[in-house]
């Protein structure tokens, strides 16, 4: 899941001095919860019924992941929702981006392998909502244990997409077991418009991530199933960006591997990461190999690819 550690702010405000740190401790003091809902009902009328929107992309779940079992930490009540605090945590991430105003609680329904229905708690789509995030909602509640772990989620309420064409209501995934590592679920290219090349990271994690320096010519997003760290929590590196390798092909029809030159969406503590190229081509693969980032348990990634949606 979204790596949870990014809300410990105090941790956050002891990195910076001076002016710096008395705009952190402001920006940490004065945050507020807009991207969350506790409501245990679909509240959301609409005559949308479609699930394939006009280029024929059907609604679906991505994936769900169980990333932390009753291991939200004390802040989660002050960053996430109230009552979040020491509950599971579990990312689902959804074929298109969500209408916020349209996305309750109780669009879920969450079954464990013993087929106890979870208790929820609240949805969010924090700390996913730079341009082009906001698929990844992260699920709060009681959803199971490592003994009985929860097995699917099923979307039952009218939950739309941001541009109103697909109702995800039915839409239904497998969750991921507690004890296994992220995966890539998505590789999109990113439109120009959306760069924001050279943008820092705001100072509390919950705020925005950085963007790509200049001299980028493409932008690839990855999202992975729940958010992902070096070992130990840091921010990945030049060892995690060299070891990216997105497969272009070229105008003359060449087909070459190539590594990021840097990567973006640092420092916000979200499941995406924008591989930053300096090559020209057309972006069909990316790939990771296994062993270098973790999610929140601390459980490794294994080997994993994902094909490339175009802009």
């Amino acid at each position: 899941m979204q790596r949870l550690s990014i809300i410990i702010l105090l941790s956050t405000v002891s990195l910076v001095s001076g002016c710096d740190r008395i705009q952190t401790i402001y920006q940490a003091a004065t945050y507020e919860i807009t991207l969350a809902d506790a409501t245990q009902e679909d509240t959301t009328t609409t005559d949308v019924g479609a699930t394939r929107d006009a280029n024929g992309k059907s609604a679906t779940l991505l994936s769900a992941f169980f990333g932390l079992d009753d291991a939200l930490p004390d802040l989660a009540d002050r960053v996430i929702c109230d009552g979040a605090s020491g509950k599971d945590g579990m990312p689902v991430i959804f074929s298109h981006e969500i209408d916020f105003s349209t996305l309750q609680a109780g669009d879920f329904r969450i079954v464990s392998e013993s087929g106890a229905v979870g208790e929820m708690t609240c949805v969010t789509l924090a700390p996913a909502d730079d341009d082009g995030e906001l698929r990844t909602v992260l699920t709060v509640g009681q959803f199971g244990s490592a003994e009985d772990q929860p097995a699917s989620v099923e979307i039952t309420g009218n939950l739309l997409s941001m541009d109103g064409q697909v109702n995800f209501r039915g839409a239904n995934t497998e969750v991921t077991l507690l004890e296994a590592g992220p995966t890539l679920q998505l590789a999109e290219v990113v439109p120009d418009t959306a760069w924001h090349l050279d943008k820092a990271a705001t100072a509390i994690r919950f705020g925005g991530g950085s963007g790509c320096p200049a001299g980028t010519k493409q932008v690839v997003r990855v999202t992975w199933a729940g958010g992902v760290t070096k070992p130990g929590g840091g921010d990945i590196d030049d060892k995690e960006r060299s070891a990216y390798r997105v497969t272009l092909t070229t105008g003359e029809g060449e087909t070459l591997e190539v590594a990021p030159f840097a990567i973006g969406d640092l420092g916000d503590g979200d499941n995406n990461h924008e591989l930053c190229l300096d090559r020209e081509g057309v972006p069909s693969l990316v790939q990771f190999p296994a062993g270098l980032v973790t999610d929140p348990r601390e459980d490794l990634n294994p080997a994993t690819r994902v094909n490339v949606t175009p802009g």
